[in-house]
């Protein structure tokens, strides 16, 4: 079974954290494992593969933290997993040369398949997911008037 990793579901969310709150500047990797409800460790991790893959920007200094590298319309699903899990592939030999691919026709399966599951997760941008995040939030808020 294929299966996206909670490094990838986490990264994910981390970014959606980030589209939502770093209008007012960088936010610290503490504040963002606390929301997230993850160790700091583990959200520094994700955040360095998300720097290394060019999606994130870092600053430091007492005001530091970690924005959006781009804006949110311009990021994908696909890049966030990309960057945390590597590339999207079903099988090893949907990506490399094993030998037998002049012969096996069950690799253009795994490779037509991959390039799906790319394509679905390349339709989401960061900002719709922000976007629904924010409007479900609205929604669940609980209304203290009288």
């Amino acid at each position: 079974m294929m299966r996206v990793s909670t490094k990838g579901r986490y990264a994910t969310r981390i970014m959606i954290y980030l589209a939502l709150h770093s209008k007012g500047g960088p936010i610290r990797k503490k504040e963002i494992a606390q929301a997230e409800r993850l160790s700091a460790d583990y959200v520094e991790q994700i955040l360095t593969k998300l720097k290394t893959a060019n999606l994130v920007h870092s600053q430091r200094g007492k005001h530091g933290g970690f924005v959006l590298a781009h804006d949110p319309a311009e990021i994908t699903v696909n890049q966030i997993i990309e960057a945390t899990e590597g590339p999207i592939n079903l099988v090893d030999c949907a990506s490399e040369k094993c030998g037998k691919e002049f012969y096996c026709v069950s690799s253009e399966i795994w490779q037509e398949a991959s390039e799906a599951i790319s394509a679905i997760f390349s339709k989401y941008t960061l900002a719709a997911l922000a976007k629904k995040t924010a409007t479900r939030n609205s929604a669940n808020a609980i209304s203290f008037e009288i």
